[in-house]
């Protein structure tokens, strides 16, 4: 599946799915890897070039047939090559998982096996770029527990499992135009019940294996599972999506069929996962970070490595984080005292706000119906005022969505899906409104900011819509990249006055910047440190504020992926001392435009790589 909560994405976990500009590839159609203007004017030498492109075609093609689900994201489920897709879910099972890790390794060897030497411009950013991904994939194959590639220590979770990823993936892009559509929908939901029993198995083996979650990821998971077993299967999520997914369609009623197969299928493997967490549970272990698996100091530093694309430690990135909290704390004191919060700390200061009725929107239907509304309105006005900061823009639109209230328990904030290829699917921002006192009116602009535009949407549908890119480039992900965007993104909004006559948008801003860096502290903190659950969340709630409920989700969030929460503001400095860099570099002849052009239309790549892109840009513009 193609979105921002699996962050980042590699042909070995079958997530290159995509088509050309020109069309899909058939037998005895050309590659699918383009030539662009760039690479045609470029030094790189021609046949290595070739080469290149026939590997990573290669591998998209080895791709296509790994992931429906990612088929289905991207939209290319519609296309006739691609139907069968519609009816399956992704095999979860660790024999798939090898395969396509092997093909991986292949693909890996052959790259490096070209002469790096010969390529230059956007050939050699590609070359790197998937270098990186192949390098990396591979040496997650040391750590025999999670998600096998990716690091995410854990199989059931409260967080990315199959329990809550897939309800929500089947409700909102599987697509029922007509009835065998309908039929694939309803394959899917009693496939839903084989996905369960897929991971379930993995979670036993790996528990044996001395990884089995911790014991608030099981108390979370078992209230999710749970709730989603005692909901009548008439009224469970996928239930009420069939209702209205035919009706829409102007199909016969397809809800009691899906609530049959719910009650036969799906739930039973929901009990079985229950049961599998339950057992787990009386010797399961409180200690956070994951020093304590097998082999625990290396699987974070290469999480470190997979999430933030750098070299750093964890003793850097705490020392980091150390340091920029100290400085924007100091930022936020001084606009505090201007707006007359004089007393407290920073984080006692933000606990105020928080609670101040005139930024709470009624936690009531109207009131969430209101704020939805409200960000909607931020991203129409924001993005009239970006444009000229682009030279391209994206063709997608982008729309607010509510997280759905079966999964905002154990849900991120907000995070953002993106369109499908085709422009048929919009990018979507979705926001959590369990509590609306958690989303007060202050912090909402940059979260819009960050989620949509100029952030996530208008970066990652920039480089799906780009041309002269290899396709397997486009959906490859990169958390530092992507996320240090959106965290520079932020930083735009601001510098273009969007908070010019907004005080405590000014501060929600700083806020976030705060939050990315005590992001540094605690993260690095459990997984290095050994710090306890229960000192990351005092941390966060001394420089943060209240509802501690906020930190209590993003804790148990960096236990179940360690790493990932470096990546924001690790990524944010790096495209910002680009930007200073090559201003200085450039002198008159810098363009804002042509910087973001340059970073952007190049798809995600690797902090080194983009340095790498930015510096070249910089000398040839």
């Amino acid at each position: 599946m193609i979105d921002r909560r699996h962050l980042m994405m590699s042909a070995a976990a079958g997530s290159a799915l995509a088509v050309s500009g020109c069309g899909l590839r058939m037998p005895g159609m050309e590659p699918v890897a383009p030539v662009s203007p760039e690479t045609a004017m470029s030094g790189s030498d021609p046949q290595v070039v070739a080469a290149a492109n026939a590997i990573y075609d290669r591998a998209f093609q080895q791709a296509l047939g790994s992931s429906p689900e990612g088929l289905t994201s991207l939209g290319l489920d519609r296309q006739p090559l691609f139907a069968w897709a519609r009816s399956r879910l992704d095999d979860r099972t660790v024999v798939e998982f090898n395969r396509q890790a092997d093909q991986n390794r292949v693909i890996l060897n052959e790259l490096k096996a070209l002469d790096r030497s010969r390529l230059t411009g956007m050939d050699a950013v590609n070359h790197d770029t998937l270098v990186f991904v192949g390098e990396t994939a591979e040496e997650g194959r040391q750590f025999d527990y999670g998600a096998r590639g990716f690091p995410q220590a854990y199989v059931v979770n409260q967080l990315a499992s199959a329990y809550i990823g897939i309800p929500d993936f089947l409700d909102s892009n599987h697509v029922v135009e007509n009835a065998d559509d309908m039929a694939a929908y309803l394959s899917r939901v009693e496939a839903y019940g084989t996905a369960l029993d897929q991971e379930t198995e993995r979670a036993i083996a790996d528990a044996g294996r001395g990884a089995a979650p911790t014991d608030f990821m099981i108390d979370k998971a078992l209230l999710q599972l749970r709730g989603a077993c005692s909901t009548p299967a008439t009224q469970a999520v996928l239930t009420l999506a069939a209702t209205r997914k035919a009706t829409e369609a102007g199909l016969p009623d397809a809800g009691p069929e899906a609530a049959r197969i719910i009650e036969s299928v799906v739930y039973p493997a929901l009990d079985r996962q229950i049961a599998a967490l339950e057992a787990m549970r009386p010797t399961a272990t409180h200690d956070a970070g994951v020093w304590r698996l097998p082999d625990g100091e290396a699987y974070y530093d290469w999480g470190l490595k997979t999430f933030t694309t750098t070299s750093m430690t964890g003793e850097e990135v705490h020392a980091m984080g150390l340091e920029q909290v100290a400085y924007i704390e100091g930022q936020m004191d001084a606009l505090m005292r201007q707006n007359g919060l004089t007393q407290g700390t920073t984080g006692e200061r933000l606990t105020a706000m928080g609670r101040d009725p005139r930024f709470l929107y009624p936690n009531t239907d109207e009131g969430k119906a209101q704020l939805l509304a409200d960000l909607n309105g931020q991203i129409h006005v924001v993005t009239e005022r970006i444009r000229p900061l682009f030279g391209q823009h994206p063709r997608a639109p982008v729309e607010v969505r509510r997280v759905p209230p079966s999964i905002e328990a154990g849900a991120p904030g907000g995070y953002y899906n993106s369109p499908s290829l085709d422009g048929t699917r919009p990018g979507a921002y979705y926001i959590n409104l369990r509590d609306t006192a958690e989303n007060p009116s202050w912090t909402l602009p940059t979260l819009t900011y960050h989620e949509a535009n100029p952030g996530h949407h208008w970066q990652i549908t920039l480089a799906q819509e780009a041309e002269g890119i290899p396709m397997i480039r486009k959906v490859v992900g990169f958390s530092a990249y992507s996320e240090g965007w959106a965290l520079y993104a932020e930083q735009l909004a601001d510098e273009i006055g969007m908070y010019a006559d907004d005080p405590w948008g000014k501060i929600g801003y700083l806020q976030s910047f705060l939050f990315r860096a005590v992001r540094l502290v605690v993260d690095s903190g459990m997984h290095k440190l050994r710090w306890s659950r229960e000192q990351g969340i005092r941390y966060m709630t001394e420089h943060l504020g209240e509802p501690e409920s906020n930190w209590v989700t993003e804790i148990e969030r960096y236990c179940v992926w360690p790493g990932q929460a470096c990546s924001y503001k690790v990524g944010q400095t790096v495209w910002d001392n680009l930007r200073t860099e090559a201003r200085q570099t450039m002198g008159d002849r810098f363009d804002l435009a042509g910087f973001h052009d340059a970073g952007l239309l190049a798809a995600a790549m690797p902090l080194a790589v983009l340095e790498r892109r930015i510096r070249d840009w910089a000398r040839s513009a």
